[in-house]
């Protein structure tokens, strides 16, 4: 009530003095869902240079600098390869495991840092936050963009490996389609960036549950193994198949190992679902916009 009664009155005392107080509006009130978008798109310039910039400086402290945006996808994929290709040997019978398990690796990790890292996001930034006014939404896509432009030279790894690595996969037209299937799970990564973004902010103890959250979803996406080897139930299995994450990994594979066109269900599955957890993920983290700087008050 007083902050209301202060606002009065300051209206009235610019009224006082000829002034027109109707642009006035209280700080930290969440603005309507249409008017935060259009905020959100007039800070579009200062969203993309801040990604940009981070993405060309995060790794300047060390020694190797951006050199680690090609090793650190090597490094993963030959990880995985060592314990699940030659220790426990997955991939027998399979064509080109390595190059079956480098992709799902790869894509797997982008997604799952857009889980646990958005957990963390907003308090991350709380000197931002509690400095300027702005739509908070900008940080998880600011991030998400950063994220991308890296996530750019690990799929530049993933291609590369595969045609290297035996038994070769070679460059076909199908290839081309990596392009839409990487904007899906950009789609995808963002919409639950700004769930964990929000859950994160408000219960931080939620890092360590949707740590564990991760693990689930990469054995339930057939990251490592296909999943029809180890799951006879065919109910089971077509759950499995609505997950989106292993509708993008399994797409990726069968342009860049088969050589073929995903068919149209599993376009329509992670379209579907992308788009679903972007609307979704960006209304849930809207609804909560006038708590994020109170809070850290």
């Amino acid at each position: 009530m007083n902050e209301v009664k202060s606002t009065s009155d300051v209206k009235r005392a610019l009224e006082a003095k000829n002034l027109d107080p109707s642009g006035l509006a209280r700080i930290g009130v969440r603005p309507p869902l249409g008017e935060y978008i259009q905020q959100l798109w007039q800070r579009r310039h200062f969203i993309w240079y801040d990604s940009r910039h981070r993405a060309s400086t995060q790794n300047s402290r060390m020694h190797l600098g951006n050199v680690w945006l090609f090793l650190r996808p090597l490094i993963d994929a030959a990880f995985y390869f060592v314990i699940f290709g030659l220790v426990l040997k997955i991939g027998r019978g399979m064509e080109n495991y390595p190059a079956f398990l480098i992709i799902g690796i790869l894509l797997y990790r982008s997604t799952a840092t857009s889980i646990t890292s958005g957990t963390s996001l907003l308090r991350s930034n709380k000197a931002m936050i509690k400095a300027f006014t702005f739509p908070r939404a900008s940080i998880p896509i600011s991030a998400v963009l950063q994220a991308t432009m890296t996530a750019v030279f690990t799929i530049m790894v993933m291609c590369f490996a595969i045609m290297v690595i035996p038994p070769f996969a070679l460059p076909q037209i199908s290839w081309v389609l990596v392009i839409p299937i990487f904007l899906i799970q950009t789609v995808l990564n963002l919409g639950l960036m700004l769930i964990t973004a929000r859950i994160g902010f408000h219960v931080p103890d939620m890092a360590n549950v949707l740590g564990v959250v991760s693990r689930f979803l990469m054995y339930g996406s057939g990251v490592m193994f296909p999943i029809e080897r180890f799951v006879d139930n065919e109910t089971a299995l077509s759950i499995v198949t609505l997950n989106p994450l292993y509708q993008i990994i399994d797409m990726m594979r069968t342009v860049l190992l088969d050589g073929q066109v995903p068919d149209l269900r599993a376009w329509t599955i992670s379209i579907v679902s992308a788009v679903g957890i972007l609307v979704i993920g960006f209304i849930y983290f809207w609804r909560a916009e006038e708590s994020y700087g109170r809070e850290l008050g």
